[in-house]
């Protein structure tokens, strides 16, 4: 593989470039820091095909030489655990990177667990230990040292040939059509923008208001999102999530009041505090309809715990006959949503998760098929009777 090292110049990234014409895959990862401000800040991109690798570096480069690699539509963009890069490009580009590739879910659909981390995943397939002595690095710092580098070319090294063996496994096991409309999802720009309406349901100890102190609080979690992206803070900077949960209690009205607040930040502009007594006031305004609302814990009757039991015994049923683990196709949750909604709502009511699990579960739930044990002590689905079978 030609290495190309850390490439810091507009010459040396297009020279990298125009070795890579004609690939239809490129692996790629990013280092960044976000510490510190809001936004991250991207500090290193690595890419690699089987034969050519670079660390390019964006403190030095303009990031939108890179953006018809990230547009092309022939050439697959490939990600371990893929949001949190597509996030940070999105911001530095300004489209989001398509067509992509996740090893991370492709992993969870060959069997090797639920959000496997890279690391794991690089010992399982390809059997090679990773470099871990860099994961605290300052990524923003200069110069990097050659260790450093190696460490971060590594973790594309390793990627690329990871994506062709998990291709050779999707493959193999008929698999690829389970991935696409996933992949397909991942290039969804509203999937990287923050919305402050909703960061109140981020907010740690929000079960614990009541609805009316949850209207105040979906207002001031909303200001201070849009404080923290204005002024490039991370949002505890701004306030912490126990002083929102003070503020949504004790709805001070005026700035004597928020000062009395144990930990309210003394430095805090005037004009921001005016704004966040605003908030205040507009939370408490909110008619009772525009309370936010917690999803509902679904209670189930004793006969839908059964059910709910049962569906659960069916889907690691199927997770065992597919190799795969239970956890990767669907939770309890998921399965409670396919009873409640009649088969037409949720993870396992579309796609792969449907068609491994999803509707062996529901043909149960309805009564057209009925459990037996199998000779080999496994459960198997058979039809419930014959007018059933005539029915199908």
């Amino acid at each position: 593989m030609h290495d190309h090292g850390l490439i810091e110049t507009p010459e040396a990234l297009q020279a990298f470039l125009d070795s890579i014409t004609g690939t239809d895959w490129i692996a790629l990862d990013t280092e960044f820091l976000r510490e510190k401000t809001y936004y991250p800040q991207l500090c290193l991109v690595q890419a690699a095909t089987l034969d050519q690798l670079a660390c390019i570096d964006p403190l030095r480069l303009d990031i939108q030489q890179l953006a018809p690699l990230f547009r092309d539509a022939r050439i697959t963009k490939v990600f371990h655990a893929a949001s949190q890069d597509m996030e940070l490009l999105y911001r530095e580009l300004g489209f989001v990177p398509s067509p992509v590739f996740d090893t991370q879910i492709a992993a969870s659909m060959l069997g090797y667990g639920e959000q496997v981390g890279y690391a794991n995943l690089v010992k399982n397939v390809l059997d090679r230990d990773l470099d871990k002595s860099q994961t605290r690095t300052d990524w923003s710092r200069r110069p990097l040292s050659a260790d450093q580098i190696r460490y971060a070319a590594d973790d594309v090294r390793h990627l690329a040939t990871l994506f062709n063996r998990l291709l050779h496994e999707l493959d193999t096991h008929d698999r690829m059509h389970w991935l696409r409309p996933e992949m397909e999802a991942l290039s969804n720009p509203a999937l990287y923008e923050p919305d402050p309406e909703q960061s109140w349901q981020r907010v740690s100890g929000v079960k614990r208001l009541k609805p009316k102190e949850r209207a105040v609080l979906k207002c001031v979690a909303a200001w201070r999102e849009r404080t923290a992206q204005s002024s490039n803070r991370p949002r505890r900077w701004v306030l912490s999530d126990d002083l929102l949960l003070d503020i949504a209690r004790r709805t001070p009205d005026d700035a004597q009041g928020l000062r009395e607040l144990r930990q309210f930040p003394g430095g805090m502009k005037p004009e921001h505090i005016e704004s966040l007594l605003a908030a205040i006031s507009e939370g408490q305004a909110l008619p009772r309809e525009q309370w936010p609302q917690l999803p509902e814990k679904r209670r189930l009757d004793e006969r839908e715990e059964v059910l709910v039991d049962i569906g659960m015994a069916l889907l690691r049923e199927c997770a065992r006959e597919h190799q795969i683990s239970a956890a990767a196709i669907a939770q309890r949750k998921d399965v409670i949503e396919l009873l409640k909604s009649d088969g037409t709502n949720g993870r396992l009511a579309s796609g792969w998760r449907r068609e491994i699990a999803g509707q062996t579960i529901q043909r149960w739930f309805t009564g057209e098929s009925r459990l037996v044990c199998s000779p080999s002590g496994g459960l198997e689905m058979e039809p419930a009777s014959d007018d059933t079978i005539a029915a199908e």
